[in-house]
């Protein structure tokens, strides 16, 4: 789950987690759930609402708000797409981050999909081992997730 954590120069860390599942779906079933940037709350773990904060609501350009069930608030911006590919956003604030990319990829395996969460994250400055914990969390969180949808998938 942790990959390549490195001290930057300026005293942060980064690392990427990444987290794969494989969904007996074609590639279209699976890019029309995970494209829906507003509609997290079917699918990833503990998210009570998802708010548009922009007039885009999908594509490029959509900024939506996460309101996760411990209170917590999100903010992503959709920053690349490529139809039934990949989806790439980043937070902008409600995370012990700096900066947060994440890209959500699909690859066709015959009858199958393979999905991807990959993301890059750099400290704000807390001590490794809180970013370790932060980082073991988001691995969990990708997870927990990837099986919550592909569950609602193959139904």
């Amino acid at each position: 789950m942790l990959q390549n954590i490195q001290r930057m120069d300026n005293g942060h860390y980064a690392a990427t987690v990444s987290k794969s599942i494989t969904i007996r779906a074609n590639p279209k079933a699976v890019w029309t759930r995970i494209s829906d940037v507003m509609g997290l709350t079917d699918w990833v773990t503990d998210v009570k609402k998802t708010e548009p904060l922009s007039e885009t609501r999908s594509g490029i350009g959509a900024v939506r708000k996460i309101t996760f069930k411990d209170a917590s608030e999100v903010v992503e911006y959709v920053v690349g797409l490529k139809q039934e590919h990949y989806l790439s956003y980043i937070a902008t604030s409600g995370l012990p981050l700096d900066v947060y990319h994440a890209t959500l990829s699909l690859s066709p395996k015959g009858r199958f999909t393979m999905l991807r969460w990959t993301s890059f994250l750099n400290s704000d400055g807390v001590d490794k081992a809180k970013f370790e914990d932060f980082i073991e969390f988001i691995g969990d969180f990708y997870e927990k997730s990837l099986k919550n949808l592909k569950e609602q998938i193959e139904k």
